[in-house]
């Protein structure tokens, strides 16, 4: 055997198929007909497909907004009283609802959540989870007044000295991820903006919250 082929290197072994997720659409919203999984054209993607008007319906992620409340060097926080995560410690956040801007969604989701009038302040961070198609911001805020109370959703409501954060009761990978974050500008006196993209680990499900990986981290 020649050098050349001895020193040659073998291929590089292929990256795994991506994850092609199956569309939850089963009946077509605009006429009630069944849906069928096909690829359009022009399109590279199975897409649900109305089998009698033959629309397509396109399912996209779901933005979440919320905020990270700050007041005398403590950050509130809300236990849930809804699952999923029954009991668990989170930030107020929720879905952003069609007519508002992140921001006023945040503020809305944290007097519902929290009963709590805030100020923005800045954006924090942006997290993507692909897994379960949601895209997360959540925005440094104050409050305007010191008083919060339980909304509906929620079982108490606490500000926590950030070295007593309940980090093995956090609800979510996104909380988790947002307050070590949050940990580390502090501690460092430096408050940045994040973006990241958090991702399960092979072999875990979505209701396994620390089994991840962040990805794609950016802070400026």
């Amino acid at each position: 055997m020649s050098s050349a082929s001895s020193n040659a290197s073998s291929p590089a072994p292929s990256p795994p198929p991506p994850v092609v997720s199956k569309s939850k659409i089963r009946f077509c919203p605009a006429c009630g007909s069944p849906t069928k999984l096909a690829i359009p054209d022009g399109d590279e993607k199975m897409r649900a497909i109305c089998s009698s008007c033959g629309r397509v319906h396109y399912e996209n992620p779901k933005m979440v907004v919320g905020c990270l409340v700050e007041h005398d060097n403590k950050v509130l926080l809300c236990r849930r009283k809804i699952e999923p995560a029954y009991g668990l410690w989170t930030l107020p956040a929720g879905y952003l609802e069609v007519g508002e801007s992140a921001a006023e969604g945040a503020s809305r989701e944290t007097l519902e959540e929290a009963c709590a009038d805030v100020e923005i302040l800045s954006p924090f961070a942006q997290l993507d989870i692909p897994l379960i198609g949601q895209s997360y911001i959540i925005f440094r805020a104050r409050l305007k007044t010191p008083n919060f109370s339980p909304g509906p959703e929620s079982l108490e409501c606490a500000l926590f000295a950030l070295d007593d954060i309940p980090f093995d009761s956090l609800a979510f990978s996104s909380i988790i991820v947002t307050l070590r974050m949050y940990l580390e500008d502090v501690k460092s006196g430096n408050i940045k903006f994040h973006y990241c993209t958090i991702n399960k680990r092979v072999g875990t499900g979505t209701s396994d919250l620390r089994s991840f990986d962040i990805d794609n981290h950016l802070s400026v």
